[in-house]
């Protein structure tokens, strides 16, 4: 395996205890978190929902420094999405100029035939010969009206965009009691950040629940910006408001991407991590933690119990999962160097269904899917508690399982390490097996 030149082989860890967390051990891993709608959202919600290109982020509170450097990266980005689209409308002009040549080509035609169907109408029975065959033949055929094929649909998003950025401000009051996964990510990823023997100056942090991520990285002497998607989460942490797949910034604006927490509830996965990718300059690095697939059994298998008391069918309640194994195909379509993703499952251990369902809510981990979903009725949720308490342990605690997939790759650049032309090894690896044989 090959390792970047930066990378150490052994780092500091750093020590921390989570509310509830019994143990974790490190495996392969999987996928994201669910709930029942509230009907009542709050009232600061969202931004842009814009096009395809890059948008303008909102500004939020930052000061001295941090701002100048905020508000030059966003300026820069509007223009190069400004002269994007300038460049796609020069494409556009001439097949708008094929389009008019072929109308103005079908006036002549059309005038023929109005007078070749005068001529047949002055002549007695003319009309009656030209729909029985008898009469003369057309001289021009009439062409089909011109007409723009109508464009396919947008395919729907699968997670609520405005929901999504609701719920992140919601979460925001009791984060600090509830935010232990998210806590439990940002720290696992400062580690590692420990063991590349490398100094970064610009970081951005996408996602950021609190200061923890944010305020290490500048402890660590670092520029630090956020992009946070709710409105109120992002004027708390002085940073920008944007969806983690809509980032404002201009291409090579960092050296450092860090996320926590976040991208397993991103529409656009891929174009995320593309725009990550994109932000970064030669031999950037970008990290992020994430839930995968697998995560939540005792939860997913109580909801399912309340849909089938409920007698109306199974609703969907639990986001899609992405397995640990296809986030390092994502990192190489992205365009990522070194591409690395491993898992670890982080158990944590409840009472009852409540104290699971805070973590979830107000650790801004909760279901954002689009769509709505019936609520639960109380005979539902009587099931879902009591499916939940049945796998309870002898000290009527439930163990639930969070798989938590970790992701990791470099910006490329000519200096980082090739692998070797297939076919160039100088030594057989059958003759050494067989020496030690």
């Amino acid at each position: 395996m090959e390792r970047h030149r930066h990378e150490q082989g052994v780092g500091r860890r750093i020590a921390q205890q989570p509310r509830h967390v019994m143990r974790h051990r490190a495996r392969h891993a999987g996928a994201a978190t669910i709930f029942q709608p509230e009907r009542h959202r709050p009232r600061h919600v969202s931004v842009g929902d814009g096009g395809g290109g890059a948008i303008e982020g909102r500004r939020i509170g930052v000061a001295g420094a941090a701002q100048r450097l905020c508000a030059e990266i966003v300026r820069q980005g509007k223009r190069a999405a400004g002269a994007g689209r300038r460049a796609e409308e020069i494409q556009r002009l001439p097949a708008i100029d094929a389009e008019a040549m072929v109308a103005i080509d079908d006036q002549p035609a059309a005038g023929a035939a109005r007078r070749q169907h005068e001529i047949e109408a002055r002549r007695p029975g003319g009309s009656q010969q030209s729909r029985g065959g008898g009469g003369h033949a057309p001289l021009v055929g009439r062409r089909p009206a011109l007409h723009k094929p109508a464009m396919a649909s947008p395919s729907p998003e699968p997670f609520d965009r405005r929901r999504r950025r609701a719920r992140r401000d919601r979460a925001l009051s009791r984060f600090a009691d509830h935010g232990f996964l998210t806590h439990h990510i940002a720290d696992e990823l400062l580690a590692r950040l420990e063991a590349v023997d490398r100094r970064f100056s610009r970081a951005l942090v996408v996602g950021a629940g609190d200061d923890r991520l944010a305020g290490a990285l500048r402890a660590r002497g670092m520029t630090v910006i956020v992009a946070e998607a709710g409105f109120a989460a992002a004027r708390a942490a002085g940073g920008i408001q944007c969806d983690e797949d809509r980032l404002p910034f201009a291409d090579g604006a960092f050296d450092l991407v860090i996320s926590a927490g976040v991208l397993d509830s991103v529409n656009d996965l891929p174009g995320a991590l593309l725009l990550a990718r994109r932000v970064l300059r030669p031999d950037g690095l970008f990290m992020a933690g994430f839930l995968g697939a697998g995560s939540l059994p005792r939860l997913r298998a109580a909801m399912l119990q309340a849909d089938f008391a409920g007698g109306g069918g199974v609703a969907a309640r639990i986001h899609p999962q992405i397995d640990v194994r296809s986030t390092g195909d994502l990192l190489a379509r992205a365009g990522f160097a070194l591409p690395v993703s491993d898992g670890e499952a982080l158990e944590a251990r409840y009472r009852d269904l409540g104290g699971l369902l805070a973590d979830l809510r107000f650790g801004a981990q909760g279901g954002v899917l689009a769509g709505e979903r019936p609520p639960l009725t109380p005979i539902q949720a009587a099931a879902a508690h009591g499916a939940f308490l049945s796998e309870a342990d002898a000290d009527g605690r439930v163990t639930e399982t969070f798989e938590i997939v970790y992701l990791i790759g470099w910006a490329p650049d000519e200096s980082q390490p090739k692998p070797a032309r297939r076919g160039s090894a100088v030594a057989s690896l059958a003759a050494a097996l067989k020496a030690k044989d």
